[in-house]
């Protein structure tokens, strides 16, 4: 039931103006809420996997599924239909995050980005250099990006947890390298994971890419044109050879980052537009039966609409699926891993588990720490305010938690190879513990509550 109060009605849950968030903020927000979420699927994941549900569950992944009609059709398995259908939106997402970082955010001023660029690229570095140390030969070596990525889920629920010890400046440094962390990996996959390619299929992703430039430039900022040839795109790289997925973050790329009116616009008219729903409401308060008063409204929320960027406005929509829904449902497809207690040795010591392993968890405190340590004594760039290198060491060995990128990579690089992607995922699956439980318990005990 709706409750009154003076002239406003609240419905119980509703609490739309209750806080503004910032976009930082609501990011923030959005990504430690998905870590809690994404941390239970991975544990259900396990549970299944190593149950009597097993059968049913693998069963399950390998489902055939297919879309299409005569003369057309698209046939998967389940878990394909996951890793290069539904994780497209996660990319699309990431997308649109790295153009807003890029053009107004953490990495639109070089000066302030270089610190989280240069550790970013020491972060993924080191753990290929470990990696490979371990994994030269062999099928194995396919594995060396799997310890490039970290899972800014985890990382970022792991540095709420800790509340105000930690600054909000290592939030922002965190995102900003987490930022430049994906972006790496997308360049590798697109670069290093591609298998044969279809020059045809190819040829019509780019023509694509073309027309959604040209819509682009052309001032369209409805997204239907935007998704119905992105589909085409998706379509086209499925078929290409080069992953999928990466139709999601060209297609972010294409989504214009200009607003149709400027604030400044909306602003000049706001006042007259108050005015003239004043005048509206005194004539009949009711807006269910004034048509006057609600067309007055409906112009004010027009308005509002198209001084927000598209790519904006995407951005904050699509956040909510991708994190709630695509992750969570990647994780449960791809976190299933059995453990053999009487094999749990061998294991733990299998090159590829420890290349994973140590690369993540050593290489990434020694990339990300140790490059932005020399960055600074070289005077290339400056910690920023309320920062020191015991908060960097911090995100170092939190950066470690590679997750759902670092899976991602290891499903490509080792899709016919099944013994070395099962010791790919425990060594994901052991750094991520142990590169969190490290992280919160060092950031805990060298920093200090902000109210102490």
């Amino acid at each position: 039931m709706d409750k009154p109060t003076g002239t406003e009605y609240v419905a119980p849950w509703e609490k739309a103006f209750e806080r503004v968030l910032s976009p930082l903020e609501e990011f923030i927000h959005r990504q430690t809420t998905s870590g809690i979420l994404l941390m239970l699927c991975a544990v259900a994941a396990l549970y299944l996997a190593n149950s009597h549900w097993s059968g049913a569950y693998h069963h399950l992944l390998e489902t055939p599924f297919s879309i299409g009609f005569e003369g057309f059709r698209l046939a998967m398995s389940l878990h394909h239909w996951i890793n290069d259908g539904l994780m497209t939106l996660f990319f699309f997402v990431v997308g649109l995050e790295l153009k807003r970082e890029i053009l107004v955010g953490e990495l639109a001023e070089l000066r302030q980005a270089l610190l989280p660029i240069i550790a970013a690229f020491g972060g993924m570095l080191v753990p290929v250099l470990i990696y490979v140390a371990a994994n030269h030969r062999g099928a194995a070596v396919a594995g060396w990006g799997v310890p490039m990525a970290t899972d800014i889920a985890f990382a970022l629920g792991t540095l709420a947890l800790l509340g105000r010890r930690v600054p909000k400046s290592l939030l922002t440094f965190l995102v900003a390298l987490a930022i430049v962390d994906d972006l790496g990996a997308v360049l590798v996959i697109a670069l290093f994971y591609t298998e044969t390619i279809n020059i045809a299929a190819l040829g019509t992703a780019a023509a694509m890419l073309l027309l959604l430039i040209a819509l682009n430039l052309g001032g369209i900022r409805r997204p239907l044109p935007y998704i119905l040839l992105g589909v085409v795109l998706w379509i086209a790289m499925l078929q290409s050879g080069v992953h999928a997925t990466l139709a999601g973050i060209f297609l972010a790329f294409t989504i214009p980052m200009r607003p149709k009116y400027d604030p400044e616009r909306l602003l000049s008219h706001v006042g007259a537009m108050a005015e003239q729903i004043k005048q509206a409401y005194q004539r009949d308060r009711n807006i269910v039966s004034n048509d006057e008063l609600r067309a007055r409204v409906q112009a004010l929320e027009s308005g509002i609409h198209r001084v927000q960027a598209p790519a904006q406005v995407l951005e904050h929509k699509m956040h909510l699926p991708s994190a709630y829904l695509v992750i969570p449902i990647f994780s449960l497809a791809n976190a299933g891993i059995p453990i053999d207690g009487s094999a749990l040795t061998a294991t733990v010591i299998h090159p590829v588990t420890v290349g994973v392993a140590v690369g993540l968890v050593l290489g990434k405190l020694l990339g990300i720490a140790g490059f932005a340590w020399l960055a600074v004594k070289l005077r290339l760039c400056a910690l920023p305010r309320g920062l020191n290198f015991r908060h960097i060491i911090g995100v170092g060995l939190i950066g470690g938690m590679g997750f759902t990128m670092s899976i991602f990579i290891a499903e490509l690089g080792f899709a016919h190879h099944a013994h070395d992607l099962l010791m790919a995922k425990t060594g994901i699956l052991i750094a991520s513990l142990v590169a969190g439980m490290t992280g919160y318990l060092w950031l805990y005990l060298t920093t200090r509550n902000a109210d102490e």
